[in-house]
């Protein structure tokens, strides 16, 4: 069993990699080919250039992503087969410390190596091609002022919940991954509404909406669709980027409407009250309160497959791990799994465009669907994201539907 599993981590591996770096190069080139010419339904507002500068940033983003997929895949095999997990168990677990204390210690210590890996690619991608296209606004002290951030919010929070976990794994019993989806549950929930009031404005300030008019507008609009909130926030996305947005954030009492300020800077009252229409199609149709049901059944059955796997000994030595410890399992899992629901991310982007559509169908009820669409054509122009992705790039990775067909949706709304 232990050879078999081994040959499947391998073969998937390797096999998911190469899928990923082929879609990349499809989409490469089929953005490319469609570089020169605008499509019909967007040239009245996007310029060529702005089509090829759109073009010219997806492929830029593609190609780093390739090499980042090829560090990623090394890595993974690196910290597996390659005995890295090993290692750090045999260094760690040699020190005297408990084995509570020695688990957290190699899974931190995991995280912190995933995160050096990752640095060189983020700061490639913010301070070279963000910058190369006019996106970053982001200074290297903000970049090191939010990593420091970050590192306490993790310390502070992080690693209680992981000491925490581990104690439930190892004295709960049998049942202890029950025990456990409880635990993340009602942490993950509490987040909802911790996250917006108390972690958010540590990296961003949230001013309440000034402009009298436009918030007037958008509480008619809130009164029309039946919806309360605890405010109206403009947020200084400024800060970091030139990117245009707007969500809600949070949950129950601490539920909330925030604009980027780069947003409010780019659209008419008439188009960002269409956005936030969209954004309000969403929590008529449920579609936030099905994602956190959807999110809390994952993780259910997750945790039900690692109680599986945990005392399974093909499941560490097939990775090329020998230590059989809680800290182990739950690292193994997290590295893998993800191998193993690939393919499947096809019908999750087709669920979550689902949503999209239904939102913005309920979006033309009570704005424009002319406005909706000035805007959603503006923040393509805006984020330079490009009008002409590969179909089945798109269909893995794009949990928004394509431009062209998002338009032609709203048409026969």
């Amino acid at each position: 069993m232990t050879s078999t599993f081994q040959f499947l981590f391998l073969f998937l591996l390797i096999f998911t990699v190469m899928t990923q770096i082929w879609l990349a190069t499809r989409h490469i080139s089929h953005v490319t080919v469609n570089r020169s010419v605008v499509p019909n339904a967007f040239k009245s507002i996007i310029k060529s250039k702005d089509h090829q500068k759109a073009a010219d940033y997806t492929v830029a983003k593609s190609k780093l992503n390739i090499i980042d997929l090829l560090v990623q895949g090394a890595f993974l095999y690196l910290l597996t087969i390659g005995g890295l997990i090993n290692w750090l168990n045999n260094y760690i677990f040699d020190l005297g410390l408990n084995s509570l204390a020695s688990g957290s210690l190699v899974i931190i210590s995991v995280m912190v190596l995933s995160s050096l890996i990752d640095l060189p690619a983020n700061l490639f991608k913010i301070f070279n091609i963000d910058e190369k296209f006019g996106f970053n606004r982001m200074s290297l002290k903000v970049f090191i002022f939010d990593g420091i951030k970050q590192l306490l919010l993790s310390i502070i929070i992080g690693i209680p919940i992981l000491f925490a976990s581990l104690w439930i794994i190892g004295n709960l019993g049998e049942l202890w991954w029950l025990w456990l989806w409880v635990f993340i549950s009602a942490f993950n929930f509490a987040m909802l509404s911790l996250y917006p009031l108390y972690i958010a404005p540590l990296f961003n300030k949230f001013e309440p909406l000034s402009d009298i008019n436009l918030k007037t507008k958008i509480e008619k609009l809130l009164l029309r669709c039946g919806f309360k909130s605890s405010g109206l926030f403009v947020m200084n996305g400024s800060l970091r980027s030139n990117h245009g947005n707007a969500y809600f954030t949070g949950f129950g009492k601490s539920k909330r409407i925030v604009f980027f300020d780069t947003l409010l800077e780019k659209l008419t009252p008439n188009e960002i009250e269409a956005v936030l229409a969209h954004e309000l199609g969403h929590f008529h149709h449920e579609h936030v309160k099905k994602r956190i049901a959807l999110m809390f059944l994952i993780s259910f059955a997750g945790l039900y497959i690692l109680g599986l796997l945990k005392e399974s000994v093909w499941f560490y030595e097939g990775l090329g791990v020998n230590n059989l410890n809680d800290a182990n399992a739950i690292l193994l899992f997290l590295l893998v799994s993800p191998l193993f629901v690939f393919f499947i991310r096809p019908i999750i982007a087709y669920y979550s465009r689902k949503n999209e559509f239904e939102a913005d169908a309920y979006a033309c009820k009570f704005s424009k669907s002319t406005d909706l669409k000035q805007s959603l054509i503006k923040l393509y122009r805006d984020n330079a994201s490009t009008l002409t992705p590969d179909p089945l790039h798109s269909s893995f990775y794009d949990s928004h539907p394509p431009a062209l067909m998002r338009i032609n949706a709203i048409d026969k709304v």
